[in-house]
């Protein structure tokens, strides 16, 4: 089961945008405020309601938290901040339209579309965001569950992840043994704290290098079936607190989770990133790159889609790092002729 089409109107910062989904891995690139996380926190938001029957209302304001959990923060501003009475968003699932999932928000409410099949098979997913939370997941579920603290659902819905006991036979094993061995062992909870078993003895994971505590935390997504054939990961810029050498291992694990039936969706700024998907890339791969901009006469949000990272456009990530070159050329370049 994929998510292959999104549309919405009037939805946070969109007015209106529809695209069109790779069942395998879709990149998300553009400049900050071209609402990159949006996009994931809402089908994310939807494809759990499929799964736990929350209210589209309940769901939102849990995964967006607008301000005094309103439901009109979500709708589009228009100019001079009037609020545009109406707001909708669809999923396309399996590229059949009477299997789409859609919601409206306007004066009176909210409403919820959900097709019966979707029902008996909810889909599985899995969002993991930009500030890792392993380290600091002792009581932050029980704490979430009783008070009104202002942290976003997908911090406590990620440790639900993380804490689920080992599948008896986890698929993809030898991307568990990559990681394990990039760690340098392998991840055990003990009392909701989180270690690395290693050769010396075990490491929590406060004294771990944040970019190790990301590979453990995909390490037990893999081991415990999260992330299997059917499901769908959102990974806001994986590239945080990693070092680039580490990056390619984890686009080969992702690489080779969607060649398994998992869907990938990526919000990254990162010149790494988009090259290793690049190179990493086969021909029976189906990855999808989606940049967006805003359009210069309408000054609205718009998408570009493209199947080859050389079509990526307009690419703000290589934009920069070729000015960056141009500069190192002429500064190094400069003193010829004088």
């Amino acid at each position: 089961m994929a998510l292959t089409r999104l549309k919405l109107e009037n939805f946070t910062a969109f007015e209106s945008l529809d695209m069109e989904l790779s069942p395998g891995i879709n990149v998300l690139v553009g400049a900050n405020g071209t609402g990159k996380t949006h996009i994931m926190k809402v089908c994310y938001a939807i494809c759990d309601i499929s799964k736990t029957r929350l209210t589209v209302g309940g769901k939102l304001t849990r995964v967006f938290l607008p301000s005094s959990g309103e439901l009109r923060g979500l709708v589009k501003r228009g100019k001079g901040d009037n609020v545009i009475l109406g707001s909708s968003a669809g999923i396309y699932v399996d590229r059949e339209e009477d299997r789409s999932i859609s919601f409206d928000l306007n004066s009176h409410g909210e409403s919820m579309c959900l097709p019966p099949e979707l029902k008996s098979s909810p889909i599985k997913s899995v969002y993991i965001p930009v500030k890792e939370m392993l380290a600091n997941a002792p009581g932050f579920r029980s704490l979430y569950a009783r008070r009104e603290i202002h942290f976003e659902e997908i911090y406590s819905d990620i440790l639900d992840h993380a804490y689920l006991p080992p599948l008896r036979s986890p698929e993809n094993k030898h991307l568990l043994d990559k990681l394990r061995e990039s760690i340098g062992g392998e991840v055990i909870i003990k009392e909701e704290e989180f270690f690395v078993h290693t050769e010396h003895g075990l490491l929590e994971f406060t004294l771990l290098a944040e970019g190790f505590r990301k590979l453990g935390l995909l390490w037990l997504l893999i081991r415990n079936g999260s992330l299997q054939k059917g499901s769908v990961l959102f990974w806001d810029e994986p590239e945080t607190n990693l070092n680039p050498k580490l990056l390619g291992t984890v686009i080969e694990v992702l690489m080779e989770l969607q060649r398994s039936g998992v869907q990938i969706f990526l919000a990254t700024h990162n010149y790494v990133v988009l090259e290793e998907i690049h190179l990493r890339q086969k021909e029976e791969d189906d990855v999808a790159f989606h940049t967006l901009y805003r359009d210069e006469e309408t000054g609205e949000i718009a998408c570009n889609t493209t199947n080859h990272y050389l079509g990526i456009h307009p690419n703000a990530i290589a934009e920069a790092y070729d000015s960056i070159y141009d500069r190192m050329i002429e500064r190094n370049l400069g003193g010829i002729g004088r």
